[in-house]
Order: C-alpha cells, then sequence, then structure tokens
C-alpha cells in the first residue's frame, strides 16, 4: 500500500500535483492512500509499504515551516520518493540546505538506471528551490526536481512495482 503525501495548502494545488499521481495509480491498480502532511500519524507509516512525496506550486512553500512534521523519514527504511517539494523536504530533512533556482518547462536529462529510466529523457521543471541533484537515490530514498506526474509517468509507476 503506497501511502501518498500532500504537501499542498490550498486545496487547488491538490488537483494539479497529488491528483495526477492518484490517476497513475488508479490506472495501473496500485493500491494507495493519501494523507495531508499535518495529518499523518505512525499508523499511517506502518500501513504503508512505500511513501510517495509530492509536489506543490511554486508559491506554496508553508511546508517548509514545518519540517519538524517529516523528521519519519530519517527513520523509516522503506523506500520514500520525493517529487519536487518532496524532494527538498527530504534532503532539508537530512541537513542540506535550500537553494534559489527558478525553473519552469522542458528539459532535457541524462538518467542511468534511475527507477529502471536510461538515456536521456524530457522532463518538466516547475520550481523555485533546489536541495538534491536533479536525480537523487540514496539506499531506499529517491527524489526529482522535476513532476514526472507531468511527463515520465513510468517513473512513478516503476517506484511502485520495483523501488
Amino acid at each position: 500500500m503506497i501511502l501518498i503525501v500532500n504537501i499542498c495548502k490550498e486545496k487547488l494545488h491538490f488537483y494539479e500535483f497529488v491528483k495526477p499521481i492518484e490517476d497513475i495509480l488508479k490506472k495501473k491498480d496500485i493500491k494507495f492512500f493519501t494523507r495531508h502532511y499535518t495529518k499523518i500519524i505512525d499508523k499511517n507509516l506502518k500501513k504503508s509499504s512505500k511513501i510517495i512525496i509530492c509536489g506543490t506550486s511554486l508559491k506554496d512553500n508553508e511546508f517548509l515551516n514545518h519540517l519538524d512534521k517529516f523528521q519519519w523519514i530519517k527513520n523509516y527504511k522503506k523506500p520514500v520518493f520525493g517529487i519536487c517539494g518532496g524532494a527538498h523536504l527530504i534532503g532539508l530533512v537530512f541537513g542540506e540546505k535550500l537553494k534559489k533556482k527558478k525553473e519552469i518547462g522542458l528539459k532535457k536529462i541524462q538518467t542511468k538506471n534511475f527507477l529502471g529510466i536510461n538515456g536521456e529523457k524530457e522532463v518538466y521543471h516547475l520550481h523555485g528551490f533546489h536541495v538534491l541533484s536533479e536525480i537523487y537515490n540514496k539506499e531506499n530514498i529517491y527524489g526529482v526536481l522535476f513532476h514526472p506526474e507531468v511527463r515520465n509517468k513510468d517513473i512513478v509507476v516503476n517506484f511502485c512495482r520495483n523501488a
């Protein structure tokens, strides 16, 4: 069971950043449940086999003021995948620094065996900061600065099925 973590403050942002992840999982018959980061309890973490922390809009950065709500990442032994803002959180929890870096639009990147993806991929960026590299993987922690729910949905599916 995949736990999808919503970091959006505004309801409208949920429809742009969280619902597309839910739709990908529904289409592939992958079981999931969604919780807002302020409502995650130990029971949710124990119930989940993997966690996806979704992104949010450029101006929706309230979650950055609540790093205490994400300390569970340090002790969670199962796979975690952070998308954009979710990747920012992962880096910040592990002591990295937030840096300004605004990117909007399509960009070509090179991947090498990241969640089963290899070669050149065109990805969609929408962020005003960065913490980790564009593609991050260390042990069971994965992160991307871009939005695979927009392009490269197979990355989300591969995480759920193979990570």
